[in-house]
């Protein structure tokens, strides 16, 4: 038969049609039922319904609210804002490293807060000036040494120890709301950072795991370092000088270092007040901006603390931020739960 021009494009679709996955029996995806509701875990009360509008507006383009994609920067406390601070993880990981080096240097042992982190004293650790010198300390158990040594350490002892109450590994512990506040920003364009007065090093082992936050967006106290010759190889070293205190007014100074630019939606906790600096930071930024502070107001599901000045809170209504009561705000605090 004559191949006609006619007849060419009758036949011309059953030639180019492109093979459906029924046609190749390839497996069907499964269709994903959508959650409705981002943040499951929290209550249906005014600061959730605060967050879901402040994104909405953020998002929306021709709103007053709206910020640019690049503009949408979010800065997390760590401690008692992301994950469970009692007692502080640093600080117990610390203690095994203290444990260790007392027996080599006994006068370790006179120090007020090596007595504080054996003994566990929780008042100790209330002082404002305690976690510089918890820091101080660090640096002095976690310096010189390659960088690698002391992320074996710190990832063995991740990897091993546990909550005392709680009887779950201490990666265990991340707030189930926050992890689903850090998605449903991350989902509506914001970057998400953490700014913790810990360690940035310590942080960073487990940022990715825990919270979906690469290394390079977590901002922390630091020690100075060098890159030296060590038995015929070439190491980052670990020096016993102190880089940055990022805590109280070095928080705003981090984010400066890192990010160049102040945060529109940033979130701490009641405990020392050092994320007042942060949360105030926040509010310079050249678009709306956010600010929640996490109070631990339940003795029940968790640890219920507060500050003996109550600064956090005051400037929380000074400042008009929004504060998540722990107690009455969120469903569940723990996956596992």
């Amino acid at each position: 038969m004559k191949l006609t021009r006619s007849r060419f494009l009758q036949l011309l679709p059953a030639v180019i049609a492109i093979p459906t996955a029924q046609s190749l029996s390839l497996p069907q995806q499964p269709t994903l039922a959508l959650n409705p509701d981002p943040l499951p875990s929290w209550q249906d009360r005014p600061v959730k319904s605060a967050i879901l509008d402040f994104v909405q507006q953020a998002t929306s383009e021709g709103s007053d609210g709206y910020i640019p994609p690049r503009d949408r920067i979010a800065t997390f406390d760590n401690d008692g804002t992301l994950w469970c601070e009692q007692p502080l993880v640093q600080g117990m990981f610390v203690i095994s490293q203290v444990k260790a080096r007392i027996e080599m240097q006994p006068e370790l042992s006179d120090r007020p807060v090596v007595r504080a982190l054996l003994t566990r004293d929780p008042s100790y650790f209330a002082q404002p000036e305690a976690r510089a010198e918890l820091l101080k300390l660090l640096a002095t158990i976690s310096a010189n040494m390659p960088q690698e040594e002391y992320e074996r350490k710190a990832q063995s002892f991740l990897e091993t120890a546990t909550h005392p109450e709680y009887g779950v590994k201490y990666t265990e512990l991340g707030y189930q709301p926050q992890l689903e506040l850090l998605a449903y920003l991350r989902a509506n364009g914001f970057q998400t950072w953490i700014c913790t007065g810990g360690g940035i090093d310590f942080v960073r082992l487990i940022s990715t795991s825990m919270y979906g936050i690469t290394p390079q967006q977590v901002i922390g106290s630091s020690l100075e370092k060098e890159y030296r010759s060590v038995d015929g190889g070439n190491v980052i070293w670990r020096l016993p000088q102190i880089d940055l205190i990022n805590d109280k007014a070095g928080k705003p100074v981090g984010i400066d270092r890192a990010i160049g630019q102040p945060p529109v939606f940033a979130c701490g906790n009641v405990r020392s007040g050092g994320d007042i600096a942060m949360l105030t930071y926040s509010q310079s930024a050249f678009y709306p901006t956010f600010q929640l502070l996490i109070n631990h107001d339940d003795d029940e599901c968790e640890f219920a603390y507060s500050e003996a000045d109550n600064a956090s809170l005051n400037t929380a209504q000074d400042k008009g931020w929004q504060v998540v009561s722990m107690k009455t705000d969120w469903l569940q605090f723990f996956a596992w739960q």
